[in-house]
């Protein structure tokens, strides 16, 4: 989950100095197709980026299911993790998914977001989506074969969704933690991410 490296004019300045040096080839036409369709495609993404949460700590609840002690629970959860093994995890809790699917909004926010070490890409989102009746656990290449796709649908079908089912949230969403954390545990040794070196 690697971070935006580039802001919209940054981005938009790097394109029309690639063209410029093309233009005396005759391509100069072709060059401005190609920054309109960046240009819309960045707007797209800025856009996108709009409307997605601020993080502001290990725990983001904008869907207000978490009370200040589940709060702390899972900071300190979280906290102790990265001491441990380096891997950030962070639990985000969304009124909406502004019409995406959760596979989708994970993406984007786990790329809006850059959670984990860049050389590792060893960072974990948690997200519940209770209005749309969701969860995901969105896992950095370097995790997933720590947390594999296996071991994520079990802790959700396990550990959060009986608890969900039951109306309560705090309860899953701090099991669903510490099952996450216990899994990370396991394997403490982390090794550099190529596709994260690539990335960045």
């Amino acid at each position: 989950m690697t971070p935006l490296r580039y802001g919209l004019a940054a981005f938009l300045l790097v394109m029309a100095a690639g063209c410029s040096e093309q233009a005396d080839a005759g391509v100069s036409a072709g060059c401005d197709a190609r920054i309109r369709a960046q240009a819309g495609h960045a707007t797209s993404e800025a856009l996108a980026a709009a409307s997605l949460p601020i993080l502001t700590g290990r725990v983001v609840d904008g869907a207000a299911l978490l009370g200040a002690t589940a709060k702390s629970n899972i900071t300190d959860q979280s906290s102790a993790l990265e001491a441990a093994t380096l891997d950030q995890l962070v639990v985000v809790t969304v009124p909406s998914l502004g019409g995406q699917t959760i596979e989708a909004f994970g993406l984007a926010l786990g790329k809006h977001w850059g959670i984990g070490q860049r050389d590792l890409d060893n960072g974990v989102l948690l997200i519940v989506a209770p209005n749309e009746r969701k969860v995901r656990i969105e896992v950095g290449l370097g995790l997933e074969t720590i947390l594999t796709d296996v071991a994520a649908k079990r802790i959700i079908e396990e550990k959060i969704v009986p608890a969900f089912s039951a109306g309560r949230y705090e309860r899953g969403i701090i099991a669903g933690t510490s099952a996450i954390v216990a899994v990370l545990r396991t394997s403490p040794v982390r090794t550099s991410c190529p596709a994260a070196k690539v990335a960045a």
